[in-house]
This record gives structure tokens, sequence and C-alpha cells, in this order.
């Protein structure tokens, strides 16, 4: 995979699955920008540190995605520093789980704000600059519970339906144009949040992973390189599991 001098966005990426997308990115020649928002500036510091030492550029701008001028100024931080955009990862999204019939609408609206308007509003600013250049990779993280619902989940499963549509339909705007557009589904994937379940909770999504073990976010980062190089350039606007085979 020929990645040099090649410029990647991934938001979210200060932690989980986005951090461990932008340091495999990194680790194949990309330059990278950082987006983060309530991390620590020690924690962006070590991960600037492992990019240098990766020997790649790389830079950290602190954004809401959910957040149209944001999103804005983190594109256009990146085409001041870099002067283009070759992939762009909308990985940014949260939870707040609870049942339907006492979910606070807050909740409901902050979940689809950052996970699917974030995807709209990062896509919305990069995608003029991709254009220009006739090329580009847009892959947006979605989940296997956008594919299947999840009780307990209605308004992430909702808002990563929705990063699945909105998929799609980018896939056939801007193929003629040389991007392609794909979404990742990952199942479940260890991170900050899965730790932190009750070991009975693991054993009962174990069950049902035919792998039998909890995906790492590499998985997940190894099939963004591939969607991102020219490996992939005759696919678009396909949904891909990373999952185990949870969901078949």
């Amino acid at each position: 995979m020929n990645f040099k001098g090649k410029t990647a966005i991934i938001t979210g990426s200060a932690r989980g699955i986005g951090k461990a997308i932008l340091l495999k990115l990194a680790s194949k020649g990309v330059n990278v920008v950082i987006n983060y928002l309530n991390q620590n500036k020690e924690n962006i510091d070590d991960i600037l540190k492992t990019c240098y030492d990766l020997e790649v550029s790389a830079i950290a701008v602190k954004c809401d995605v959910s957040d149209f001028k944001s999103s804005e100024n983190l594109i256009e931080e990146t085409i001041k520093e870099f002067g283009k955009i070759d992939i762009l990862v909308n990985n940014a999204g949260i939870t707040r789980d609870g049942l339907l019939m006492r979910m606070k609408e807050e909740d409901f609206c902050d979940v689809i704000n950052i996970n699917l308007k974030g995807t709209f509003n990062c896509t919305r600013h990069a995608v003029k600059y991709m254009v220009k250049e006739r090329y580009g990779s847009i892959i947006n993280i979605s989940s296997v519970v956008g594919i299947t619902g999840n009780q307990g989940q209605a308004n992430y499963s909702a808002s990563k339906a929705g990063v699945i549509g909105f998929t799609k339909s980018c896939a056939k705007e801007f193929g003629s144009r040389g991007i392609t557009v794909n979404a990742i589904a990952p199942g479940f994937i260890e991170t900050d949040m899965t730790d932190s379940l009750k070991d009975e909770i693991k054993e009962k999504m174990l069950s049902m992973i035919p792998l039998k073990r909890i995906g790492s976010g590499d998985d997940v980062a190894s099939l963004v390189c591939f969607l991102a190089s020219d490996y992939a350039r005759y696919i678009t606007g396909q949904v891909i599991n990373v999952d185990g085979g949870m969901v078949m």
C-alpha cells in the first residue's frame, strides 16, 4: 500500500478506535490530523510524539464535529497545513444508552448530532477539496447495530443506520469525481467503553461471535487502510462488518 504524501483526517482520534486508525495510517506513511474535543493535552502530545517517531507530519485540531462552523475550521486547518485531504475517516461518536420510554430528548439529540450530523458536517466541508483533486476516500464508521438495531440503543442505532444511508447517497453523488465512500460496521470491539462492561455481559456477547474473541481497534484500522488504498479504488457504497461473524 503506497500512502506516501497522503493526508488523512480522523475524527474522534484521541482515543479508542479512532486513535488505532490514526496510528495505523501514520505507520503506513500518511500525514494525519488528530481531532479531539475533551481529551487532556498530555494525551494529545503523546499521540503527536508517536506520529513524529513514525516520521510523518501531524497536527491536532480541537473540534466539535456536531457544530457546522467548528467542522469547517477542522477542514480549513488541514488545508492550511497540508494543502489537500486524501482520506476522511468519520469516526467520532458517543453513546447515551437507555430504554426508549425513559430516554431524554437531549440524549437522543446529542447522539444524532455527533454521530450522524457530525459525519455530514465534516464530509460537507471536506468533499469540495476532494472534488477539485478528483480523488478521495471517505470512510464512515457505522456499527452492526445500525443494521440490526439493539434494545436500549434506539438513538445510537438510528444514528448509525443514518450513517449507512448517508454513505450510499454520497457514493452515488461523488463516484464520477473519483471519490469512494464506504462504511465500516464494527461489532464488539475492545475500547474504554467495553472495558467497563460487566463480565457476564462480555460473556454473553462472546457467545454470539463465531470467532470467539472481542475485536480490537487494529482490526478496524486494518480495513480502513485497505479501503483508503489504491487496492480499493473500485469499491464504493459498501458497508463492511468487522464483527467476527456476529452479524451475517
